[in-house]
């Protein structure tokens, strides 16, 4: 029997990319100006979410039929208000809140689930890869929006069958990016060196196939939060997601389609809060992207 490795010959497989490779890819993250500027965007974003009870100049929910659509620059209404005589700055500040987490979230938690699902299917490889890859495929069979819809629709509205449904949308897409870089992973150089000193599959996924395959998966999630983004906001328009009087963008953009003919500035502030976090979170990713594929 041919012996790749014995006891007494210490086979040391290649560690996870180090700090300094990830220290090089923070610098050369900092050092891009669009990408830098899209994260100061987010981070703005992210404490108007965390902090926006506290920001908002008015009660959010306070109503007055008397003050409805006022025009931007109104006395006590910066932004103007919405159909109801709400404050739509106060809305806005406060919407980032709902509006941030139907969208991240789903992402995230197919992040976990595909990630999960990627990787055995492309370690294992064989049967158990054709298996669970081709049942992946029948998700494509169906456009993201329209099978949002059809989950929502199907679950019924609320935010909670809005992440469920988006998270579903989602799962199949990291999936198939974890397998395909996992796949190409398992047959590296070090991993065999690792089955040859007995490791087991668990622990070669762990300490050395997840350490290489995990920042290309977290490259393209971050690049989902914005379709996630608009695929929710789209269902909150659609009577699929957050329900009234919540402060939620899509579901401002709806109230106000009708205000569109005499206050179209005040009704397209909604939607772009919408753009500019989903632009911002898309070149976000792509100076990830950089960074990390950068051959210097």
């Amino acid at each position: 029997m041919n012996t790749l490795a014995s006891p007494s010959v210490a086979v040391e497989p290649a560690p996870p990319r180090s700090r300094g490779y990830w220290a090089a890819v923070f610098g050369r993250f900092v050092r891009d100006p669009v990408a830098m500027g899209a994260g100061v965007v987010l981070l703005l974003l992210l404490m108007m979410a965390l902090f926006g009870p506290h920001l908002a100049p008015a009660d959010p929910y306070a109503s007055s039929m008397f003050k409805r659509l006022q025009p931007i620059g109104s006395p006590d209404y910066p932004l103007g208000s919405d159909e109801l005589g709400r404050d739509l700055l106060s809305r806005l500040i406060v919407g980032a809140r709902l509006s941030l987490f139907i969208g991240i979230t789903p992402v995230l938690l197919a992040f976990v689930i595909g990630t999960g699902i990627g990787v055995l299917a492309g370690y294992a490889g064989g049967v158990t890869n054709t298996v669970i890859m081709r049942t992946i495929d029948v998700f494509y069979a169906f456009p993201s929006v329209l099978l949002a819809i059809a989950l929502s629709g199907a679950l019924g509205a609320g935010i909670f069958n809005s992440l469920v449904s988006l998270t579903i949308v989602f799962v199949p897409q990291i999936a198939r990016v974890a397998e395909s870089v996992t796949a190409q992973a398992r047959n590296r150089d070090y991993v065999e060196a690792a089955r040859a000193t007995g490791a087991s599959a668990f622990t070669i996924v762990r300490v050395h196939v997840l350490g290489n395959v995990l920042g290309p998966i977290f490259v393209f999630a971050t690049s989902l939060i914005a379709v996630s983004m608009i695929l929710a906001s789209g269902l909150s328009f659609l009577g699929l997601g957050v329900k009234p009087p919540e402060p939620e963008w899509g579901l401002m953009l709806n109230t106000l389609r009708t205000a569109i003919y005499t206050q179209p500035l005040v009704a397209a502030l909604p939607g772009a809060m919408i753009f500019i976090t989903s632009i911002s979170f898309n070149l976000l990713s792509d100076g990830l992207r950089s960074a990390m594929d950068h051959k210097g």
